[in-house]
């Protein structure tokens, strides 16, 4: 049987009572658990797996991969209209979605254009699934410490053009976020790093409370400045009517949704990688293609990119998990103990012993899709009110969020602390006309990038060669090595220009 009847077979064992009723289900926490800053996927699916053991396999894996799923919709909604990621795939929706939310007032606008383009994302994510699972599977196989190292590189590059025509800001705040993601404990050797003695800083920052001081409470110091002047009620028509995009911003959001799409997939495929690579990965590749407005200012583009490639990334994932065992995140994880403990053994023969089970949940995906983006969209009219709530009444409500939500990942007052400290610097930062999303990003990658790195050279005794001999490598050091010329022509170009004009 071909991939799509073996779909539409998928489709037979999903459309029944109890699993059309674990997908509502699913859809609904994960929207709930996404928008609470704090929570994220991975604690919902891991909270929520003991729930389902009672279950039948198929119907408690549906629930638990719609869950997982439509959490990447619900991170979006604090973002937008608090500027408080709800989970860590949603930091950039906010650099975009914010300002069109409050500066703008078009908040049922940027929270369509996230929903939309989560579920354009999401789908190209599961029809690649669906057709080249397997295959992409392999050939994330083939991504060694090399091939990852080449591929992060190009990423890292990207960060300094995050800022617009100011790349030197850039590089700076690049370095400030590589320098705080080196603390802790050496993830080879195991040797403490920049600890400054505090048994707390072994274990490195943490990346949720310092996500949430940077974006949240920064907001929250910035909102102080501006606590007695009335707050209006938004323009826009509190209903699904008013908060539809226009014609030209519904063109201006598939291109990058198609781009991050696909991009987001394979960077899911990927181990290790998951929705957060894959959402600040496509928000830097957009910085090269063209915008109506700049990003960082409330751009459509800039929502649907990041919204895109983490949903993708997110479907993107069940990929190696279900043809190799092998799970890319911490979410895929805990499914993969679920999978096991249900009976179920993942990897290449699962979908000849298992064809219910298997093409059951990548059918309740698409599922879950619609029924996700159907709640998401109906709920925009009660959403965009809190917008119309007075700034000194938000503060404090912003700031009980960013502490109980800096508490839960933590369960410690250090969490807290951290929060707090880093919501101070990045107000400072931003105050210095600096950016704080490269700060972010290579906050994320940096790790990454230092473990396949030193992995690769252990590998090759200490020789570069070893990323120009394999042919994944090369293309993407050769990609690197381009992005590194590209400012250096345009500069030699435009000096060249001014002198003949002279």
């Amino acid at each position: 049987m071909s991939n799509f009847e073996m779909l539409l077979r998928g489709f037979s064992v999903v459309f029944t009572p109890a699993n059309i009723g674990a997908s509502i289900l699913g859809a609904i926490l994960g929207l709930i658990v996404g928008a609470m800053p704090g929570i994220g996927s991975l604690a919902g699916v891991a909270l929520l797996l003991p729930l389902t053991y009672k279950f039948n396999p198929t119907t408690a894996i549906i629930m638990l991969g719609a869950l997982y799923y439509s959490n990447m919709y619900g991170g979006s909604f604090s973002a937008i209209l608090l500027n408080i990621p709800g989970d860590s795939p949603a930091v950039m929706t906010a650099v975009d979605g914010y300002p069109m939310a409050k500066k703008k007032k078009r908040p049922g606008q940027a929270l369509f254009t996230a929903n939309m383009a989560s579920c354009i994302g999401g789908t190209i994510g599961m029809i690649i699934l669906t057709f080249a699972g397997p295959a992409l599977a392999n050939i994330g196989l083939k991504f060694g410490p090399s091939e990852m190292t080449a591929l992060l590189l190009v990423a890292m590059t990207s960060i300094s053009w995050l800022v617009g025509e100011n790349p030197i800001k850039g590089i700076v705040a690049t370095a400030f976020g590589i320098l705080l993601a080196s603390m802790g404990m050496d993830t080879l050797s195991g040797s403490p790093r920049y600890d400054f003695g505090s048994m707390h800083l072994l274990g490195g920052i943490p990346f949720t409370p310092f996500v949430i001081g940077s974006v949240g409470f920064a907001q929250v110091i910035n909102l102080m400045n501006e606590r007695y002047v009335q707050t209006e009620m938004i323009d826009a028509k509190l209903s699904i009517r008013g908060s539809l995009p226009t014609k030209r911003e519904f063109l201006r959001l598939i291109p990058p949704s198609i781009r991050s799409g696909i991009l987001g997939t394979f960077v899911g495929v990927l181990p290790g990688a998951g929705a957060t690579t894959g959402a600040f990965m496509g928000y830097a590749i957009q910085k090269n293609f063209k915008s109506d407005e700049p990003l960082g200012t409330g751009a459509v583009e800039g929502i649907a990119a990041c919204e895109a490639a983490n949903n993708a990334a997110a479907a993107g994932s069940f990929a190696p998990l279900l043809a190799l065992g092998i799970p890319g995140s911490g979410t895929g994880a805990v499914l993969l103990g679920g999978l096991m403990l249900w009976g179920l053994n993942p990897g290449p023969l699962l979908f000849q012993n298992e064809p219910d089970f298997a093409w059951g949940l990548i059918s309740s995906l698409f599922l879950s899709n619609a029924i996700t983006l159907l709640i998401a969209i109906a709920v925009i009219p009660f959403l965009t009110k809190i917008l119309a709530v007075p700034t000194k009444y938000m503060i404090p409500i912003i700031t009980v969020v960013c502490v109980v939500g800096s508490y839960s990942t933590t369960y410690s007052m250090f969490g807290v602390l951290v929060m707090l400290l880093s919501g101070i610097v990045s107000y400072f930062i931003q105050k210095n006309n600096y950016s704080t999303a490269p700060m972010l990003l290579s906050f994320v990658l940096a790790p990454l990038l230092e473990s396949n790195m030193r992995k690769a050279f252990i590998i090759s005794g200490g020789s570069l060669k070893i990323f120009f001999t394999r042919p994944i490598s090369l293309m993407f050091m050769l990609i690197f090595f381009t992005m590194l010329l590209i400012p250096l022509v345009r500069s030699i170009i435009g000096k060249k220009k001014e002198e003949k004009t002279a």
